[in-house]
């Protein structure tokens, strides 16, 4: 049987079910209240009649495409209204012929509340059934016991789910919530036992084997709060990802995940303006360079949302370019995609580049980025950073690009590092070649952590606690600036839509975070106890690093943009010739494997100051001298 038939089989069945219980109530209604005969002719044709407006008021209503299983509140006012419907017709009925033929306002209102009772339970019986069952089998289940945190929107569906569907392994036991007037109520007969404060012991009183947090409306301050009191408990927690889950209808069980980190940065999700960097962004060719890495990648899914007429991915590293033009092809398919494999520091290649696809909006985030490494090849830092850099600028600004974007960092601000000083040069750059194109905008973005990037501590305190511990932070008090990679490459974009020219945006990234606060708290994430499970390990800063980051230098002050997390810093005046006599030196320098290249980019960059402290290689040197030394006086 097709559907189509099923559907008239069930509507002509629900009529005839519906006309014999009409007609059952009003037969029961004249002769539980009338004095007439039992076989007299009135009630017969007073119940006809009602039989007739009965099933047109049902019809009109909709009470013939009602699903059983589904039926809720909007659905028992459909059928009020229609015993309301039948209650005024019989009214003045009763009046007018009520003392001839024995109908009377109390056999009306009988016949109506019978009519409604029958109704009422034919439409939920599905559902009534399946809570007498589910009450039936409660105490019978092997489900996992949970306790649900947030009595609102999302946690009301989440418990729905939980007690209606039978695939899913979890029994809600107890809510808890911070509204007071919630407390000692019950939802789906499930009830709000405890604020957030009491939350560790009612998990022991029921016996609670994990715990689900349904507040995507929340503060994201006050969910970080509330998601460290569930991680004090020792039982798993999860929680909804966003309110845009709820807005959409998709708050159900399978949309809970695991709590990560970015849940307890405690900062606001950032949002962007899409139509701002659509403008800029839709039917131009986008240039990527480092279109593989960590910043690169998310560079480069975000742009394909943004409908661009060709997308090109630069980078040297051919598995990371192959990676993310293998993942692009397969989530947009129509998407004009090149991956080229070619180093910013390649001038040939670029300029080849540039006249056979014209880009007209180029992203550089090509750079070495790692902070300890850089500060043992310091020459091949100012050759990838700076010259690579240099190469870009004044190739896009040869080929008139129209916008030119720089990743930065916060590192280049009053640098400890040599990684710092070149961004910070590259900067000096942007703003120099900006100064005097005629035709391309060059901005420089700059912020700070990423996390999850490639070298970021995230993916290193997680590969330590799986091998066991010990999580290893280089000092109690190092503080720095988080933010997640799609909202960093997010403020990107849109920075790129603020572009005049010569200026650096700079990030809003929130309240600075304590490494050693990340550390913990992962771990605990984990399901371990910091110092008893896993051991948290102060090594000393490393060479080049320092306790916390600063976002600007002292001069350059800041100015807000349309989106208050993008400011942008006021140029620092710069001589010009000095720079260029400066950068052919170091060209040389670097090229000539200089010893001295953290000197000479400290003629740059006066603010730089160079960690004087001697990494593990020069140590080693010494000791291998030492040893040398001593045995030739031991000979």
């Amino acid at each position: 049987m097709n559907n189509k038939k099923r559907k008239i089989f069930r509507n002509i069945f629900l009529i005839v079910a519906d006309a014999v219980c009409v007609f059952v109530c009003a037969l029961f209604a004249y002769y539980a209240t009338a004095k007439q005969g039992f076989f007299a002719a009135q009630p017969l044709v007073w119940t006809a009649f009602n039989v007739l407006i009965a099933l047109v008021a049902f019809t009109a209503l909709g009470l013939y495409s009602m699903i059983f299983i589904s039926a809720n509140i909007l659905d028992a006012l459909r059928i009020v209204a229609s015993c309301a419907i039948l209650l005024l017709v019989n009214i003045p009925a009763s009046l007018l012929w009520g003392s001839q033929h024995g109908i009377g306002l109390g056999t009306a209102l009988v016949f109506v509340i019978l009519v409604f009772c029958g109704t009422i339970s034919s439409r939920f019986s599905k559902r009534i059934y399946m809570a007498l069952k589910r009450q039936f089998r409660r105490n019978k289940s092997n489900k996992k016991r949970v306790m649900v945190v947030g009595g609102g929107d999302a946690g009301i569906a989440l418990i729905k789910e939980m007690l209606t569907a039978e695939r899913i392994l979890y029994r809600p036991v107890c809510i808890a919530d911070d509204n007071e007037s919630l407390l000692g109520r019950r939802i789906y007969d499930v009830k709000v036992v405890c604020n957030t404060h009491e939350l560790r012991h009612v998990v022991e009183a029921y016996d609670v084997q994990e715990i689900f947090v349904a507040m995507p409306s929340v503060p994201k301050a006050t969910q970080m709060e509330i998601i460290q009191r569930c991680n004090a408990c020792g039982v798993p927690v999860k929680v909804l990802p966003g309110i845009y889950q709820l807005a959409n209808g998709q708050v159900n069980v399978s949309s809970l995940r695991q709590v990560d980190i970015q849940d307890l940065l405690g900062r606001a999700q950032v949002e962007v303006n899409l139509n701002e960097i659509m403008g800029y962004i839709e039917n131009k060719v986008v240039l990527v360079t480092g279109g593989g890495g960590s910043i690169g990648s998310e560079l480069c899914r975000q742009i394909a949302l943004h409908n661009p007429k060709l997308l090109i991915i630069l980078d040297i590293y051919e598995n990371n370019a192959y990676d993310i033009e293998q993942e692009l092809k397969r989530s947009h398919p129509n998407l004009a995609l090149l991956t080229l494999i070619a180093s910013v520091r390649d001038k040939g290649k670029l300029r080849d580049v540039f006249e056979k696809y014209r880009p007209q909006i180029v992203f550089n985030a090509a750079a070495h980025k790692h902070v300890p490494l850089m500060e043992t090849s310091p020459n091949e830092a100012v050759k990838n950073n700076v010259f690579g850099t240099l190469n870009v600028a004044q190739i896009a600004d040869e080929f008139q690009v129209e916008t030119f974007v720089q990743i930065s960092t916060d590192k280049a601000v009053n640098p400890t590092n040599i990684m710092g000083a070149t961004k910070r040069i590259c900067e000096m750059i942007i703003q120099t070649v900006g100064r005097h194109s005629k035709h391309t905008k060059f901005v420089a973005v700059r912020f700070g952590n990423v996390l999850g990037s490639n070298g970021s501590v995230l993916p290193l305190f997680k590969k330590q606690i799986a091998e066991g511990g010990p999580v290893t932070v280089t000092h109690k008090d190092i503080i720095r600036y988080f933010m997640t990679i799609p909202e960093a490459v997010a403020l990107v974009l849109q920075a790129g839509a603020y572009a005049e020219g010569g200026q650096i945006f700079v990030l809003d990234m929130g309240e600075p975070v304590r490494i050693y606060d990340l550390a913990y708290n992962l771990i605990k994430l984990s399901g371990l106890e910091p110092g008893e499970d896993i051991e948290i390990q102060c090594t000393g800063l490393r060479p080049g690093e320092k306790l916390f980051e600063e976002r600007l230098m002292k001069e350059e002050g800041l100015q807000k943009t349309p989106n208050g997390l993008i400011n942008i810093g006021k140029p620092i005046p710069l001589d010009e010739d000095m720079l260029w006599e400066t950068l052919d030196e170091l060209y040389r320098a670097a090229y000539e494997e200089s010893e001295e290249m953290k000197e000479a980019v400290q003629k740059l960059v006066p603010t730089y100051k160079i960690d004087k402290r001697k990494s593990a290689i020069e140590l080693l040197e010494e000791t291998k001298e030492t040893n040398e030394v001593d045995e030739q006086s031991a000979i």
